[in-house]
């Protein structure tokens, strides 16, 4: 789909309205409409000037946008998952927010995987007071020793939280989907992170193929071929807003929330 090009705020007249192509669309400012064209405006502009990276938890940077993290919060509180499994770890930050919430709750604990992880970052991470529920496994996520090491960490039943989060090449995030999503058991969920890609195509810092080569084509690829997962976010615990559930919200994780809903039949 594509994103508006211009985007027309009339406050006087409580009116916005898009414009792509010859197509012009006007909604009420203040309603749902409205709120998912500024929602989207405000990602692209913020993801261009890097907004995400000025944020940290607990003396770790985290290179999320707030709305993901506690949209993630809710997903961990709702799965209760004995194990959280991120791809990609980056400066720690996530890490060590998903062991703060196993902490808080009293369960569970967090494995990280990354090609590369910089000798500061794993000296940090592992003096972190949150460390003894973070397990660091340095390799490609999708070669197969990395894949053995990281089954080796998941005992059997185990209940798995699924967060991918490295690199957002189609051909990677489907590796990865084919990789671990099976250890994800009916009732949790898999987070695809980074689709906001498709979304930012064309802006400056964008790569040039990412209008076809991004998260979201991975995930439709596998959904065309799984039918034991749905693309579905969490529910909400607390909604009180005017009309919000179900519109496009401010995220980097578009379209990105799997639930598995059976076990795979062959």
């Amino acid at each position: 789909m594509q994103s508006p090009r211009r985007l027309v705020l009339d406050f006087d007249a409580d009116s916005i309205t898009t414009i792509t192509g010859d197509v012009e669309t006007r909604h009420a400012l203040m309603s749902p409409e409205g709120y998912a064209a500024i929602a989207a405006a405000w990602v692209r502009v913020g993801w261009e000037l890097k907004h995400s990276y000025s944020f940290s938890w607990l003396g770790r940077p985290v290179i999320q946008l707030p709305e993901d993290l506690l949209r993630i919060q809710e997903a961990i509180h709702l799965v209760r998952p004995d194990i959280v499994i991120e791809t990609g770890v980056a400066h720690g930050g996530s890490l060590v927010f998903h062991a703060t919430i196993c902490r808080a709750l009293g369960h569970g604990r967090v494995i990280g995987i990354d090609r590369l992880i910089r000798a500061g970052n794993r000296q940090a991470i592992e003096a972190h007071p949150l460390a003894d529920l973070i397990t660091l496994i340095e390799g490609s996520s999708t070669d197969a020793e990395t894949v053995r090491r990281v089954r080796a960490e998941v005992p059997a039943g185990a209940r798995v939280l699924l967060l991918l989060d490295s690199n957002h090449s189609r051909a990677h995030v489907l590796a990865e989907l084919d990789a671990y999503a099976d250890l994800v058991p009916p009732g949790s969920y898999v987070l695809v992170a980074d689709g906001v890609m498709a979304q930012v195509a064309g802006s400056a810092r964008a790569g040039a193929d990412w209008d076809v080569d991004h998260p979201l084509a991975a995930v439709r690829e596998f959904l065309a071929r799984r039918t034991d997962f749905v693309a579905e976010p969490p529910p909400w615990p607390f909604d009180e807003s005017l009309g919000l559930r179900g519109v496009a919200p401010a995220t980097y994780c578009p379209g990105g929330w799997l639930r598995r809903v059976a076990a795979e039949t062959v």
